[in-house]
């Protein structure tokens, strides 16, 4: 079992910064990775960052350029600093792990995102215009 925390969340106007920040706590943490997904009130979940096994960060489209994530495996972080907040960045963040492949998939194709075993209970952000 693993258990994930998010905080960072809050809210703030467009153009700001938050930072987000993931904690997983559990039994065999070596064999998980973790992403960030969001999703927005009305809309599908989608994934936002991860950081592969080689220590390749990937991000949707949506958030590259805006949005860099940065973990510590040996403390079992993954942090996401979003800068350049747009009004359609509002969701809850989610924070979510499983083997790599897992979490790779959902990022890059949302159909994968409802076989991720493990999550957190989200944060919420919200930009305003």
């Amino acid at each position: 079992q693993v258990q994930l925390v998010e905080s960072g969340g809050g809210s703030v106007q467009t153009g700001g910064s938050l930072r987000l920040s993931c904690v997983a706590s559990g039994n065999n943490l070596n064999i998980y990775y973790m992403a960030w997904f969001r999703q927005a009130p009305g809309k599908e979940r989608e994934g936002v960052a991860t950081i592969t096994r080689n220590g390749t960060a990937l991000y949707s489209d949506s958030v590259k350029g805006r949005f860099t994530v940065s973990g510590d495996r040996t403390k079992n972080t993954l942090d996401l600093q979003m800068n350049s907040l747009k009004p359609e960045d509002t969701a809850m963040y989610y924070c979510a792990a499983d083997s790599e492949v897992a979490v790779v998939a959902g990022l890059k194709f949302p159909v994968f995102i409802s076989q991720i075993q493990y999550w957190g209970q989200g944060t919420q952000v919200t930009v305003s215009s």
